[in-house]
C-alpha cells in the first residue's frame, strides 16, 4: 500500500481542506472538494445557521429531505492554512468548544461528549530514536451523526492511514465507525512503537552484556524520556472513553458503542505494554548504574593500591635525596642493597595491609 503524503504546510486547497470524502452505506467514500462539501452541507441542512451561500440561499426543507439520510461527510483541514478556520466557522455549525481547543492547543488525548457530539483530541508520534525527543502531532476531531471534521497543524500517520484505507475502497456506514478506525490506527502505531522500542532495548541489553555500557546508557535515557512523554500524553484517553461510554450520545448505534469499548480495551493493553517497557528500561538503567559504580570502585581501589605501594619508596627517596650532610649508609659499600631491602620490606608490608582491607564482593 502506497501512501501519497502531502507536505506539512501545503497540500490543501484555498480553503485549507486537505481532503474530503462523502460516504454512503455499503459504498466506498467519494472524494469531494470545498465547493461540493458546501453544497452537500446546504442540501443536508447541516450548514451554519447564519450562512447565506452565494447563489444557493438558505437550504429549505425540500433540499434537506432529498438528501440521503444515510450519508455522512468527512472533512480534514490543515490549520496551518489561514483560511481553514474561517471556512469552518462560515460553513459548519461547530460548537465554540472545538475552536477553543484549537486556540488553546491542548494536547491531552481525550474524547468528550459535548452538545450532542463527540469532541476528541488524538495525538500521533513522529517517532525516531535517531532524532530524540520524538515529535508529537495533534489532531482535533469533531464527530456527529452525519459529519466528522478533523483539523491538524502537522501531518499525522494515523490520518494518512485512514485516508489510504478510504482511497483503497474501504466502506464506512457511520461517522463513529470512521472515528473508531482512526483510534485503532493510532493504537496500531503505538504497537509499532512498542515493538521497535523492544528491539532497541534488546540491542542495548546485548551491549550491556558485552560491557559496552556508556553509549547504551545514553540510548536508554533517550528511549525512557520518549516513553514517559507518550504515557503522559496518551494515558488519559481510556478513562475519557470509559466516561463517554457510560452516557453515550443518542445517535450512537449500539455497534458503534461496542466498537468504542473494544478499541478502548485494545488501547489500554497497548498502554500497559508501554508502561511495562518503560519499567524494563528503568531496571536496565539501574543495572547499568550498578555496574558503573562497581567499575568505579575497582578503579579507585587499584589507584589506592598503586599509591600505597609507591609510598615507601617515595618517602625514602625524598629523605635520601636531601642535599645535606649526615646521610646514613653513605660510606657503607652495601648501603644500596640495604636500602633496596628496606624499601621492598616496607612495600610488601604496605601491600599486605592494603589487600587485607580489600572490600568483599
Amino acid at each position: 500500500m502506497t501512501l501519497h503524503l502531502a507536505p506539512t504546510t501545503y497540500g490543501a486547497d484555498r480553503s485549507g481542506l486537505v481532503c474530503g470524502f462523502r460516504f454512503a452505506p455499503d459504498q466506498p467514500g467519494v472524494a469531494v472538494d470545498t465547493d461540493e462539501a458546501a453544497q452537500w452541507l446546504a442540501h443536508s441542512g447541516l450548514a451554519h445557521s447564519g450562512l447565506a451561500q452565494p447563489g444557493m440561499g438558505q437550504p429549505d426543507q425540500t433540499k434537506a429531505s432529498n438528501a440521503n439520510p444515510g450519508e455522512f461527510l468527512w472533512l480534514h483541514f490543515n490549520l496551518a492554512h489561514v483560511s481553514s478556520e474561517r471556512w469552518m466557522r462560515t460553513h459548519l455549525d461547530l460548537p465554540e468548544a472545538f475552536f477553543e481547543g484549537l486556540r488553546e492547543g491542548s494536547h491531552s488525548t481525550r474524547i468528550e461528549h459535548q452538545h450532542g457530539a463527540l469532541l476528541a483530541v488524538v495525538n500521533d508520534v513522529m517517532y525516531d530514536f535517531e532524532q530524540t525527543p520524538s515529535e508529537i502531532a495533534t489532531l482535533w476531531v469533531y464527530t456527529h451523526k452525519r459529519i466528522m471534521v478533523t483539523a491538524r497543524l502537522k501531518q499525522l500517520r494515523s490520518v494518512d492511514r485512514l485516508r489510504a484505507s478510504v482511497r483503497d475502497g474501504e466502506s464506512f456506514d457511520t461517522a463513529a465507525e470512521l472515528l473508531v478506525h482512526l483510534l485503532r490506527d493510532q493504537a496500531d502505531l503505538l504497537v509499532e512503537i512498542v515493538r521497535r522500542t523492544s528491539i532497541e532495548v534488546d540491542r542495548v541489553e546485548d551491549h550491556f552484556l558485552s560491557q559496552r555500557v556508556y553509549q547504551s546508557n545514553r540510548d536508554l535515557g533517550a528511549m525512557r524520556r520518549v516513553l514517559v512523554r507518550l504515557q503522559r500524553l496518551l494515558a488519559p484517553e481510556p478513562g475519557s472513553i470509559f466516561r463517554l461510554l457510560v452516557r453515550p450520545p443518542a445517535w450512537l448505534l449500539p455497534a458503534d458503542v461496542q466498537s468504542l469499548r473494544d478499541s478502548t480495551e485494545e488501547f489500554s493493553l497497548v498502554l500497559g505494554d508501554l508502561s511495562g517497557l518503560a519499567e524494563r528500561i528503568k531496571l536496565l538503567q539501574e543495572e547499568i548504574a550498578a555496574r558503573l559504580n562497581e567499575q568505579t570502585n575497582r578503579t579507585l581501589f587499584t589507584l589506592t593500591i598503586v599509591t600505597v605501594l609507591a609510598l615507601p619508596i617515595n618517602i625514602i627517596a625524598g629523605l635520601f635525596g636531601m642535599n645535606v650532610g649526615g646521610v646514613p649508609l653513605a660510606e657503607n659499600k652495601h648501603g644500596f642493597w640495604v636500602m633496596v631491602l628496606l624499601v621492598v620490606s616496607f612495600t610488601a608490608l604496605a601491600g599486605w595491609w592494603a589487600l587485607r582491607r580489600r572490600p568483599t564482593r
